[in-house]
């Protein structure tokens, strides 16, 4: 397990790494631009990526401490995996097909008040995400599943989260740099 913990701090340091180089030269009024009706500007695809990382904190708390309860559909191993699986595959930055987010992971729910310093609060963000990352080594090693903070009805192991939520980030990682072009 001490390999994927590796992993995934490795990709979410990547990722932040990434988003810096690649936008941190912009003044505030290029990191907002939306290049048409119906895209996210790259604040947006950060933003976006702070308000669905942050929807998992308060269950993995609940992991942490023991109190969480794991949902009916987490009994049924393969199909915990199979719907991870899905998901896993919609957001993999090489998946073509367009996907809207719900509405309680749209960016407007991002309420950082110093916008301008987007990137920074992106980079702390990032560093807590991979200490949570650390703290469920144990549940991690047990197999632990979770659902998803949008539905209690979508359930997948916690193992599967994280690879969901680095391919996710890697994903509106290419989707901001599409900005630039």
């Amino acid at each position: 397990m001490i390999e994927k913990i590796e992993h995934w701090q490795s990709s979410l340091a990547t990722t932040t790494a990434d988003f810096k180089r690649a936008f941190e030269h912009l003044d505030r009024e290029a990191l907002y631009q939306k290049p048409q009706a119906g895209t996210w500007s790259i604040a947006e695809n950060i933003q976006h990526l702070m308000v669905i990382n942050s929807s998992y904190f308060p269950i993995f708390k609940q992991v942490e401490e023991g109190s969480y309860q794991k949902p009916f559909i987490g009994n049924f191993g393969f199909l915990t995996k199979a719907i991870g699986n899905m998901i896993l595959k919609s957001v993999d930055p090489e998946n073509p097909k367009k996907i809207n987010t719900i509405p309680v992971w749209k960016p407007e729910k991002y309420e950082e008040k110093e916008q301008e310093k987007l990137l920074e609060a992106f980079e702390a963000h990032q560093q807590e995400f991979s200490d949570w990352i650390v703290r469920l080594k144990p549940a991690l090693e047990k197999g632990q599943v979770i659902h998803s903070p949008a539905n209690r009805l979508i359930a997948y192991p916690l193992e599967m989260a994280m690879d969901i939520i680095t391919t996710h980030e890697k994903r509106h990682l290419a989707q901001a740099k599409r900005v630039l072009k």
